[in-house]
Protein backbone atom coordinates (compact mmCIF):
# COMPACT_ATOMS: atom_id res chain seq x y z
CA UNK A 1 0.00 0.00 0.00
CA UNK A 2 1.04 3.59 -0.66
CA UNK A 3 -1.07 5.54 1.84
CA UNK A 4 -0.95 9.33 1.53
CA UNK A 5 -2.69 11.73 3.92
CA UNK A 6 -3.82 15.01 2.33
CA UNK A 7 -4.58 18.09 4.46
CA UNK A 8 -6.10 21.26 3.02
CA UNK A 9 -6.82 23.97 5.62
CA UNK A 10 -9.06 26.85 4.54
CA UNK A 11 -10.40 29.89 6.33
CA UNK A 12 -13.55 28.11 7.55
CA UNK A 13 -12.86 24.43 6.85
CA UNK A 14 -10.29 21.66 6.93
CA UNK A 15 -10.46 19.22 4.03
CA UNK A 16 -8.97 15.77 4.57
CA UNK A 17 -8.40 12.78 2.33
CA UNK A 18 -6.64 9.42 2.45
CA UNK A 19 -5.37 7.87 -0.77
CA UNK A 20 -3.81 4.52 -1.55
CA UNK A 21 -1.77 5.58 -4.53
CA UNK A 22 -4.30 7.39 -6.72
CA UNK A 23 -7.29 5.58 -5.22
CA UNK A 24 -9.35 7.68 -2.82
CA UNK A 25 -10.16 5.67 0.30
CA UNK A 26 -11.76 8.31 2.51
CA UNK A 27 -12.38 12.04 2.54
CA UNK A 28 -14.15 14.62 4.66
CA UNK A 29 -14.65 18.37 4.82
CA UNK A 30 -14.80 19.60 8.39
CA UNK A 31 -16.60 22.95 8.65
CA UNK A 32 -15.55 25.38 11.39
CA UNK A 33 -18.15 27.71 12.85
CA UNK A 34 -17.52 31.37 13.67
CA UNK A 35 -17.89 30.60 17.37
CA UNK A 36 -15.21 27.88 17.15
CA UNK A 37 -12.73 30.11 15.38
CA UNK A 38 -13.40 33.21 17.51
CA UNK A 39 -11.65 31.44 20.39
CA UNK A 40 -8.35 32.00 18.60
CA UNK A 41 -6.86 35.46 18.28
CA UNK A 42 -4.31 34.31 15.65
CA UNK A 43 -4.33 31.69 12.92
CA UNK A 44 -1.37 29.86 14.48
CA UNK A 45 -3.39 29.25 17.64
CA UNK A 46 -5.67 27.01 15.55
CA UNK A 47 -2.96 24.38 15.02
CA UNK A 48 -3.83 22.22 18.03
CA UNK A 49 -7.57 22.54 17.39
CA UNK A 50 -7.30 21.41 13.76
CA UNK A 51 -4.71 18.74 14.50
CA UNK A 52 -7.05 17.16 17.04
CA UNK A 53 -9.82 17.01 14.41
CA UNK A 54 -7.46 15.33 11.95
CA UNK A 55 -6.45 12.69 14.49
CA UNK A 56 -10.13 12.06 15.26
CA UNK A 57 -10.86 11.64 11.53
CA UNK A 58 -8.08 9.04 11.29
CA UNK A 59 -9.26 7.23 14.42
CA UNK A 60 -12.88 7.01 13.24
CA UNK A 61 -11.82 5.58 9.90
CA UNK A 62 -9.23 3.23 11.41
CA UNK A 63 -6.07 4.70 9.91
CA UNK A 64 -2.80 4.72 11.83
CA UNK A 65 -0.35 7.50 11.04
CA UNK A 66 2.50 5.00 11.10
CA UNK A 67 1.00 3.26 8.06
CA UNK A 68 1.32 6.33 5.83
CA UNK A 69 4.13 6.85 3.34
CA UNK A 70 3.78 10.64 3.32
CA UNK A 71 1.67 13.58 4.48
CA UNK A 72 1.03 16.37 1.99
CA UNK A 73 -0.66 19.71 2.64
CA UNK A 74 -1.77 22.85 0.90
CA UNK A 75 1.05 25.37 0.69
CA UNK A 76 0.77 28.78 2.30
CA UNK A 77 2.11 32.28 1.78
CA UNK A 78 5.86 31.93 1.32
CA UNK A 79 8.55 33.70 -0.66
CA UNK A 80 8.19 33.31 -4.44
CA UNK A 81 9.26 29.80 -5.50
CA UNK A 82 9.28 27.61 -8.60
CA UNK A 83 6.60 25.02 -9.23
CA UNK A 84 6.92 21.60 -7.66
CA UNK A 85 6.59 19.48 -4.55
CA UNK A 86 8.57 20.83 -1.59
CA UNK A 87 9.76 18.99 1.49
CA UNK A 88 8.68 20.91 4.58
CA UNK A 89 11.87 22.05 6.29
CA UNK A 90 12.80 24.33 9.16
CA UNK A 91 13.12 27.45 7.04
CA UNK A 92 9.66 26.92 5.59
CA UNK A 93 8.20 26.31 9.05
CA UNK A 94 9.71 29.57 10.30
CA UNK A 95 8.26 31.58 7.38
CA UNK A 96 4.82 29.97 7.73
CA UNK A 97 4.69 30.42 11.50
CA UNK A 98 5.91 34.03 11.45
CA UNK A 99 3.58 35.11 8.66
CA UNK A 100 6.58 36.84 7.08
CA UNK A 101 4.92 36.83 3.67
CA UNK A 102 1.33 37.06 4.88
CA UNK A 103 -1.05 35.35 7.26
CA UNK A 104 -3.63 32.91 5.93
CA UNK A 105 -5.20 29.63 7.02
CA UNK A 106 -3.28 27.85 4.25
CA UNK A 107 -0.10 28.55 6.26
CA UNK A 108 -1.32 25.91 8.70
CA UNK A 109 -0.95 23.16 6.10
CA UNK A 110 2.82 22.75 6.28
CA UNK A 111 2.88 23.38 10.02
CA UNK A 112 0.31 20.67 10.81
CA UNK A 113 1.71 18.20 8.28
CA UNK A 114 5.16 18.48 9.84
CA UNK A 115 3.79 18.23 13.39
CA UNK A 116 2.10 14.94 12.49
CA UNK A 117 4.89 13.58 10.32
CA UNK A 118 8.08 14.38 12.23
CA UNK A 119 7.49 12.18 15.34
CA UNK A 120 6.76 9.26 13.03
CA UNK A 121 9.71 9.98 10.71
CA UNK A 122 7.46 10.54 7.71
CA UNK A 123 8.10 13.08 4.96
CA UNK A 124 5.81 16.14 4.91
CA UNK A 125 5.29 18.02 1.64
CA UNK A 126 3.50 20.99 0.13
CA UNK A 127 2.70 21.29 -3.60
CA UNK A 128 2.49 24.34 -5.89
CA UNK A 129 1.44 27.04 -3.40
CA UNK A 130 -0.12 30.29 -4.64
CA UNK A 131 3.31 31.97 -4.61
CA UNK A 132 4.72 29.90 -7.50
CA UNK A 133 6.64 32.41 -9.62
CA UNK A 134 8.00 31.45 -13.05
CA UNK A 135 7.44 34.81 -14.76
CA UNK A 136 9.53 35.88 -17.70
CA UNK A 137 11.54 38.96 -16.75
CA UNK A 138 9.68 41.08 -19.29
CA UNK A 139 6.40 40.13 -17.62
CA UNK A 140 7.60 41.61 -14.32
CA UNK A 141 7.60 45.16 -15.69
CA UNK A 142 4.69 47.17 -14.29
CA UNK A 143 5.23 50.59 -15.84
CA UNK A 144 7.02 52.22 -12.90
CA UNK A 145 10.28 51.15 -11.30
CA UNK A 146 8.66 51.82 -7.93
CA UNK A 147 6.45 48.72 -8.32
CA UNK A 148 7.39 45.30 -9.70
CA UNK A 149 4.71 42.91 -10.89
CA UNK A 150 4.35 39.87 -8.68
CA UNK A 151 1.93 36.98 -8.78
CA UNK A 152 -0.47 35.23 -6.48
CA UNK A 153 -2.48 32.73 -8.50
CA UNK A 154 -4.21 29.36 -8.46
CA UNK A 155 -0.95 27.51 -9.15
CA UNK A 156 -2.06 24.17 -7.69
CA UNK A 157 -5.19 23.81 -9.81
CA UNK A 158 -3.74 25.47 -12.92
CA UNK A 159 -0.76 23.12 -12.95
CA UNK A 160 -2.95 20.09 -12.17
CA UNK A 161 -5.41 20.66 -15.04
CA UNK A 162 -2.56 21.48 -17.43
CA UNK A 163 -0.93 18.12 -16.61
CA UNK A 164 -4.33 16.41 -16.83
CA UNK A 165 -4.85 17.76 -20.33
CA UNK A 166 -1.31 16.78 -21.35
CA UNK A 167 -1.93 13.22 -20.11
CA UNK A 168 -5.23 13.09 -22.03
CA UNK A 169 -3.47 13.75 -25.33
CA UNK A 170 -0.40 11.69 -24.37
CA UNK A 171 2.03 14.57 -24.63
CA UNK A 172 4.44 15.95 -22.02
CA UNK A 173 3.22 19.07 -20.22
CA UNK A 174 6.65 20.54 -20.97
CA UNK A 175 5.99 20.32 -24.73
CA UNK A 176 2.74 22.33 -24.71
CA UNK A 177 1.73 25.96 -25.01
CA UNK A 178 -1.46 26.47 -23.00
CA UNK A 179 -3.62 29.21 -21.56
CA UNK A 180 -5.30 28.14 -18.33
CA UNK A 181 -8.17 30.22 -16.97
CA UNK A 182 -9.22 29.56 -13.36
CA UNK A 183 -12.67 30.95 -12.56
CA UNK A 184 -13.50 31.11 -8.85
CA UNK A 185 -13.81 33.62 -6.03
CA UNK A 186 -10.68 35.01 -7.64
CA UNK A 187 -9.85 34.72 -11.32
CA UNK A 188 -6.39 34.03 -12.75
CA UNK A 189 -5.37 33.45 -16.36
CA UNK A 190 -1.91 31.98 -17.00
CA UNK A 191 0.24 31.30 -20.05
CA UNK A 192 1.85 27.87 -19.57
CA UNK A 193 4.82 27.78 -21.93
CA UNK A 194 6.61 24.43 -22.02
CA UNK A 195 5.88 23.62 -18.37
CA UNK A 196 6.29 27.09 -16.87
CA UNK A 197 3.71 29.79 -16.16
CA UNK A 198 5.63 32.65 -17.72
CA UNK A 199 2.84 35.22 -17.41
CA UNK A 200 -0.23 35.34 -15.20
CA UNK A 201 -2.25 38.02 -13.44
CA UNK A 202 -2.02 38.58 -9.68
CA UNK A 203 -5.46 37.35 -8.68
CA UNK A 204 -5.17 38.72 -5.15
CA UNK A 205 -3.21 41.94 -5.58
CA UNK A 206 -5.34 43.93 -8.00
CA UNK A 207 -4.51 42.68 -11.48
CA UNK A 208 -6.58 41.17 -14.27
CA UNK A 209 -10.35 40.58 -14.49
CA UNK A 210 -12.73 41.34 -11.67
CA UNK A 211 -14.27 38.29 -10.05
CA UNK A 212 -17.17 37.50 -7.71
CA UNK A 213 -15.36 39.14 -4.77
CA UNK A 214 -12.28 40.91 -6.16
CA UNK A 215 -12.01 44.16 -8.08
CA UNK A 216 -9.12 43.12 -10.30
CA UNK A 217 -7.30 45.91 -12.12
CA UNK A 218 -8.92 49.30 -11.42
CA UNK A 219 -8.09 52.78 -12.82
CA UNK A 220 -5.06 54.10 -10.91
CA UNK A 221 -6.22 57.72 -10.56
CA UNK A 222 -9.65 56.61 -9.41
CA UNK A 223 -8.05 54.43 -6.74
CA UNK A 224 -5.81 57.30 -5.59
CA UNK A 225 -8.81 59.63 -5.31
CA UNK A 226 -10.75 56.97 -3.37
CA UNK A 227 -7.93 56.56 -0.87
CA UNK A 228 -7.47 60.27 -0.19
CA UNK A 229 -10.97 61.70 -0.64
CA UNK A 230 -12.75 59.00 1.34
CA UNK A 231 -9.94 58.93 3.92
CA UNK A 232 -10.03 55.16 3.98
CA UNK A 233 -7.44 53.17 5.89
CA UNK A 234 -5.12 50.68 4.21
CA UNK A 235 -7.14 47.73 5.54
CA UNK A 236 -10.44 49.33 4.44
CA UNK A 237 -9.16 49.86 0.91
CA UNK A 238 -7.88 46.27 0.69
CA UNK A 239 -11.21 44.93 1.92
CA UNK A 240 -13.10 47.06 -0.60
CA UNK A 241 -10.98 45.61 -3.40
CA UNK A 242 -10.58 42.03 -2.16
CA UNK A 243 -13.61 40.55 -0.46
CA UNK A 244 -16.09 43.31 -1.26
CA UNK A 245 -15.04 44.06 -4.82
CA UNK A 246 -16.18 42.58 -8.12
CA UNK A 247 -19.72 41.23 -8.35
CA UNK A 248 -20.18 41.78 -4.62
CA UNK A 249 -19.58 45.51 -5.09
CA UNK A 250 -22.17 45.80 -7.85
CA UNK A 251 -24.77 43.27 -6.72
CA UNK A 252 -24.34 42.87 -2.96
CA UNK A 253 -23.43 39.18 -3.19
CA UNK A 254 -20.45 37.15 -4.38
CA UNK A 255 -22.51 33.96 -4.68
CA UNK A 256 -22.32 33.29 -8.41
CA UNK A 257 -25.11 30.72 -8.22
CA UNK A 258 -27.53 33.31 -6.85
CA UNK A 259 -26.43 35.83 -9.46
CA UNK A 260 -26.90 33.27 -12.25
CA UNK A 261 -30.39 32.46 -10.92
CA UNK A 262 -31.21 36.18 -10.96
CA UNK A 263 -29.94 36.45 -14.52
CA UNK A 264 -32.12 33.51 -15.58
CA UNK A 265 -35.08 35.34 -14.00
CA UNK A 266 -34.42 38.28 -16.35
CA UNK A 267 -32.72 40.45 -13.75
CA UNK A 268 -31.03 42.86 -16.18
CA UNK A 269 -28.56 44.15 -13.59
CA UNK A 270 -27.32 40.68 -12.64
CA UNK A 271 -27.11 39.73 -16.31
CA UNK A 272 -25.15 42.86 -17.22
CA UNK A 273 -22.44 42.51 -14.54
CA UNK A 274 -22.06 38.79 -15.17
CA UNK A 275 -21.47 39.61 -18.83
CA UNK A 276 -19.03 42.37 -17.85
CA UNK A 277 -16.98 39.90 -15.78
CA UNK A 278 -16.83 37.48 -18.71
CA UNK A 279 -15.87 40.37 -21.01
CA UNK A 280 -12.85 41.12 -18.82
CA UNK A 281 -11.89 37.44 -18.65
CA UNK A 282 -11.85 37.25 -22.45
CA UNK A 283 -9.70 40.42 -22.60
CA UNK A 284 -7.16 38.71 -20.31
CA UNK A 285 -7.19 35.54 -22.42
CA UNK A 286 -6.81 37.62 -25.58
CA UNK A 287 -3.82 39.48 -24.19
CA UNK A 288 -1.94 36.22 -23.54
CA UNK A 289 -3.05 34.73 -26.87
CA UNK A 290 -1.42 37.55 -28.83
CA UNK A 291 1.70 37.66 -26.63
CA UNK A 292 2.06 33.97 -27.56
CA UNK A 293 1.70 34.93 -31.27
CA UNK A 294 -1.47 32.86 -31.37
CA UNK A 295 0.56 29.66 -30.95
CA UNK A 296 -1.65 28.13 -28.25
CA UNK A 297 -2.32 24.39 -28.25
CA UNK A 298 -5.37 24.67 -25.98
CA UNK A 299 -7.32 27.01 -23.74
CA UNK A 300 -8.32 25.25 -20.53
CA UNK A 301 -11.17 26.71 -18.46
CA UNK A 302 -11.40 25.46 -14.88
CA UNK A 303 -12.52 26.44 -11.36
CA UNK A 304 -15.87 26.46 -9.60
CA UNK A 305 -17.47 28.98 -11.98
CA UNK A 306 -16.75 26.68 -14.92
CA UNK A 307 -19.81 24.71 -13.72
CA UNK A 308 -21.98 27.69 -14.74
CA UNK A 309 -23.59 27.12 -18.13
CA UNK A 310 -24.41 30.82 -18.40
CA UNK A 311 -20.82 31.95 -17.77
CA UNK A 312 -19.49 29.42 -20.27
CA UNK A 313 -22.12 30.61 -22.77
CA UNK A 314 -20.98 34.23 -22.40
CA UNK A 315 -17.31 33.26 -22.76
CA UNK A 316 -18.04 31.16 -25.85
CA UNK A 317 -19.75 34.16 -27.45
CA UNK A 318 -16.26 35.59 -27.89
CA UNK A 319 -14.04 32.50 -27.98
CA UNK A 320 -15.86 29.84 -29.97
CA UNK A 321 -14.19 29.13 -33.28
CA UNK A 322 -11.10 31.19 -32.44
CA UNK A 323 -9.25 28.83 -30.13
CA UNK A 324 -9.43 25.17 -29.10
CA UNK A 325 -11.06 24.87 -25.67
CA UNK A 326 -11.24 22.21 -22.95
CA UNK A 327 -13.36 22.72 -19.84
CA UNK A 328 -12.51 21.07 -16.52
CA UNK A 329 -15.13 22.37 -14.06
CA UNK A 330 -14.25 22.66 -10.38
CA UNK A 331 -10.90 22.37 -8.68
CA UNK A 332 -9.69 19.04 -7.36
CA UNK A 333 -7.02 20.35 -4.99
CA UNK A 334 -6.97 17.16 -2.93
CA UNK A 335 -6.13 15.00 -5.93
CA UNK A 336 -3.56 17.55 -7.11
CA UNK A 337 -1.84 17.45 -3.71
CA UNK A 338 -1.87 13.65 -3.68
CA UNK A 339 -0.36 13.49 -7.17
CA UNK A 340 2.37 15.93 -6.14
CA UNK A 341 3.39 13.66 -3.27
CA UNK A 342 2.99 10.50 -5.37
CA UNK A 343 5.42 11.79 -7.99
CA UNK A 344 8.04 12.00 -5.25
CA UNK A 345 7.24 8.57 -3.81
CA UNK A 346 7.33 7.06 -7.32
CA UNK A 347 10.64 8.85 -7.96
CA UNK A 348 9.37 10.41 -11.19
CA UNK A 349 10.10 13.81 -9.71
CA UNK A 350 12.58 15.04 -7.09
CA UNK A 351 11.38 16.92 -4.00
CA UNK A 352 12.54 20.51 -3.97
CA UNK A 353 14.11 22.30 -1.02
CA UNK A 354 12.77 25.60 0.25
Amino acid sequence: MQLILVINPGSTSTKLAVYDGEKLLQDQTIRHTDSELKRFSTINQQIGFRQKLILEFLRIHHFSLTSFKAIVARGGLLRPIHSGTYLVNQRMLQDLASGKYGSHASNLGGLIACALAKPRKLPAYIVDPVVVDELDEIARISGTKLIARKVIFHALNQKAVARRYADSIKRPYTSLNLIVCHLGGGITVGWHHHGKVIDVNDGLGGDGPFSPERAGGVPAFGLIDLCFEQKMSKSQIKKALVGQGGLYSYLGTSDARKIEDQAHQHNSKANFYLKAMCYQVVKEIGALYFIANGQIDQLIITGGLAHSKLIIKYLMTYLKGLIKITIYPGEDEMSALMLGAKRILDKTEKAQRY
